[in-house]
Formats: C-alpha cells, sequence, structure tokens
C-alpha cells in the first residue's frame, strides 16, 4: 500500500483530526485490516513528525469516482477508482454498527479487531442510517439512527490510537455500569491488536457507542441563553456541581486511589510553573502578576490534598448535556488532549475538573452579547458559588479541597487559556487575563 501511504502523507493534513497542523507526515503503516465490506480496509498508520511518533487510525475504501463525496476522496487507486475515508462509506458504517451493537472480529494473529456489544438488550433494531457528526476536532462520530424503532446511538471512531483502554472507554463504561444516570448508556466497543515497529505486541481502543440523546444541547449554550436573559441560573449550576461529586465518588469507589507524595506535588507544581513560563513569553502582559502567580502556586503545593483519584480531566461546559430525561450528562472522558495518554491514565486531583468548570462559567461573561457587563458578572459569580455549594454537598465535607489547592488549579487553567487565546483568538485574551487579575491580584 505504498501509493495509498504517499496519498495520505497529502490528505491527512487537511483533516481536522490530524494533529502536527502545517508539517508533511512521515508515515508508516503498522496494520492493515481486510474488513467484510467491499473494498473496504482499516489502517494503523504512524506518524513519525512528532516524538513520540502520534498513531493514527485510517478506515479508507475503493469506491467509483461518481459514488465518492469529494471531501472524503484521498486519491486515485486502481482500474478507474478512487480512495476514500470509509466513514461516509455505508458499508463500512453499517459494519460499525453491527459490530458495536452485536460484536464481531476481523484479521488473526497478531494483528486482530474484536468487537464487542456492551448492553445487547439496549438495541432491538438490525439496520440503522448513520451519518458524521461535522465539527469534531480530534475524533470522528457517526450518529445511528435505527430505522426499526431501535435507539440512537452515536460511535466515536478515535483517530488517534493508544495502547491500552482509551479512558473514554474506560472511565464512561464503569459509571455506567455502576447505574450512574449522569453518562449516556454504553453500547459498545471496538479494540486492536498490533505489533510495534520494536517488535512489541500492544492492544488498545478504536471505536466507542454509547446512547445518544436527540434534540438535546449542551450546558455552554444552555448557560450562554441564561446570562443573556438575565435568567437565574444558580439552581441548574448547583445540580451540576452534585453532577459532578457524584462523578468524583463513583470514579473513587471504581478505581484505585492513593494519597499524594511529595513526587506528586512537585510534578503538578511543576507544571504549574513550566505552563507559568511559556505564558510569560507569549503573553506579556501576564509580567506583573508573575511574582503573585507564583505565591498562589507554592501556597496550592503546599496545602492539604485529598487522595488522588481518576478524573474527568476536560471538563467544561461544553462536555456536558442538557437532557429531559437524565438531567446534566456528562460526557468525553478521554481527558485533556494535549497531555500524554499516560499522564491522562493516572489518579489526578480531583478538583482540576472543578476548576476547569469554574473557568468555563467565567467565559460566559466574555462570550455572552449584553450591554450590562455587570450584570453578567454577577450572573457568572452566583453560578460559580452555586456549582461549588452542589459539587460541596455532593462529596461531603471529608472529601473537599484545600480553597488554597483550588486557588491554584483555576489560576494554573487561567494561564493555559491566556497562552491559548494568545495563539488562537488574541480577541479573547482578556476573559483568562482578567481571571488572572483576581485570582492573582497586584499588592494595592
Amino acid at each position: 500500500m505504498g501509493d495509498l501511504l504517499d496519498l495520505l502523507t497529502v490528505w491527512m493534513p487537511q483533516q481536522r483530526w490530524y494533529g502536527s497542523k502545517g508539517r508533511q507526515p512521515r508515515l508508516t503503516l503498522l496494520a492493515s485490516w481486510e474488513l467484510d465490506a467491499p473494498g473496504t480496509h482499516l489502517l494503523l498508520v504512524q506518524d513519525s513528525t512528532t516524538a513520540p511518533p502520534v498513531l493514527y487510525q485510517v478506515p479508507v475504501v475503493e469506491r467509483a469516482p461518481d459514488a465518492a463525496p469529494s471531501p472524503s476522496v484521498i486519491g486515485p487507486a486502481t482500474d478507474g477508482r478512487v480512495w476514500m475515508d470509509a466513514t461516509v462509506d455505508e458499508a463500512f458504517t453499517d459494519l460499525l454498527y453491527r459490530w458495536v451493537t452485536a460484536g464481531g472480529s476481523a484479521g488473526s494473529g497478531d494483528a486482530r479487531l474484536s468487537a464487542t456489544a456492551l448492553d445487547p438488550a439496549r438495541l432491538s433494531a438490525p439496520a440503522a442510517t448513520a451519518r458524521v457528526l461535522s465539527g469534531e476536532q480530534s475524533n470522528t462520530s457517526i450518529i445511528y439512527r435505527p430505522a426499526e424503532g431501535g435507539e440512537p446511538v452515536i460511535c466515536k471512531l478515535f483517530r488517534q490510537v493508544n495502547p491500552g483502554v482509551n479512558p473514554d472507554v474506560e472511565l464512561q463504561s464503569a459509571l455506567a455500569a455502576g447505574g450512574a444516570r449522569f453518562v449516556p448508556a454504553s453500547v459498545g466497543e471496538v479494540h486492536g491488536t498490533w505489533t510495534t515497529p520494536s517488535g512489541e505486541h500492544v492492544s488498545g481502543s478504536l471505536a466507542f457507542a454509547q446512547e445518544f440523546f436527540e434534540g438535546v444541547e449542551d450546558a455552554w449554550r444552555v448557560a450562554l441563553r441564561a446570562a443573556e436573559d438575565g435568567e437565574d441560573f444558580a439552581e441548574r449550576a448547583r445540580l451540576l456541581g452534585e453532577a459532578v461529586g457524584r462523578m468524583h465518588l463513583a470514579l473513587a469507589e471504581s478505581f484505585p486511589t492513593r494519597e499524594p507524595g511529595e513526587d506528586d506535588r512537585a510534578a503538578v507544581a511543576g507544571a504549574w510553573n513550566r505552563r507559568l513560563a511559556i505564558a510569560l513569553a507569549e503573553v506579556p502582559a501576564l509580567a506583573p502578576h508573575a511574582d503573585r502567580i507564583r505565591e498562589v502556586y507554592a501556597a496550592g503545593a503546599q496545602a492539604a490534598w485529598p487522595p488522588l483519584q481518576r478524573v474527568h480531566g476536560d471538563l467544561h461546559l461544553g462536555q456536558v448535556l442538557d437532557t429531559a430525561e437524565n438531567g446534566w450528562v456528562l460526557l468525553d472522558f478521554e481527558g485533556e488532549p494535549l497531555r500524554p495518554i499516560a499522564e491522562r491514565l493516572l489518579p489526578d486531583v480531583a478538583v482540576r475538573d472543578v476548576a476547569g468548570m469554574l473557568r468555563s462559567f467565567d467565559y460566559v461573561s466574555g462570550a455572552v452579547e449584553s450591554a450590562d457587563a455587570d450584570a453578567v458578572r454577577t450572573w457568572v459569580i452566583a453560578a460559580q458559588q452555586a456549582f461549588l455549594d452542589g459539587y460541596a454537598d455532593a462529596i461531603g465535607p471529608e472529601r473537599a479541597s484545600a480553597p488554597e489547592l483550588l486557588a491554584a488549579f483555576e489560576l494554573d487553567k487561567a494561564v493555559y487559556e491566556a497562552i491559548y487565546e494568545a495563539r488562537n483568538r488574541p480577541d479573547w485574551v482578556g476573559i483568562p487575563l482578567a481571571a488572572i487579575g483576581r485570582l492573582a491580584p497586584l499588592e494595592a
């Protein structure tokens, strides 16, 4: 498949899920499965542009040119056909639906695919129409709507693949199996086994399907509209805090926890200060706050820490759905995309999730269109406090984090946001800068 790899070298950088934007991929084929769908293959290709290399999942199919939508075309194949992205091909999407709802397998020996239905009783339709969800950045999600009265499903195809169980599969499946209604029900998963360039046999998550909620909005849109309308959001924010607290309690029961040691504190504090150094180089307006920021970090590092446990890792209002059946539903447990997968699998400080949600509420004040900035700011403060109250009610005082620790994590998140906004949305950098001014105020 040498010609196809050459075509992928040109095509992949144009895709939203390709992680090394602006660079030319250096691809090596690690695994290729011929699937039980005409002309269809599932590839694992390693990109050595970065260190460490990144492994990508690319399902491809050969089709006649008139059967291939232009954005999905990878390049010419044989006999006048073209290679195209199989996620928009009916034969592949039908196969994937059968796998996650009924199980299946492909390959043999050291290169195998294994699909497992996690809750077959939830589904009654043998087939469904498929639509690729637009706008997703790092993966490809396909919404399935059964034609015979079954329940809708959304299947996430992980584009970047890592050895081991993806935390989105691991954490969400454990929560759902424990009866949690604040996560979608798990439907099925696809697992692969392959051989690394060093000859090691490894396996990892390739796809995960879960319950799909029709016609719902995420919490970001709900909160933004409430702030614009001046609607009291305190009770809804309190319920969201309770949901996050119940999530942390359930994760602590389902996975091992441990007391933090000095090495843990040093590692977290080191990450805070490394991020601050980057921010000071790229956002000059931070310079007057640098010493005060370091003081907040030092106080957080020395404060009382709760036991370390598995956490969501990238929690914000956009990761929450507002559902009529289940209330607030939490999604996307993969963790922060820029953190190495090995770090995302380790026990962490639960307050990281709390700080992320507080920062997300704060962004409402910058995004809402209102002439009354003071009223919006008052709305944000009330929502943040109600969220914290609900969280504290759920976890209990014995598990509550020290205020100094929360302040340090919240400040670190704002510093990260300052870097991101300076690089990508300079007009928005004032939001994290204002937060930093509140969290690390200058001496009067």
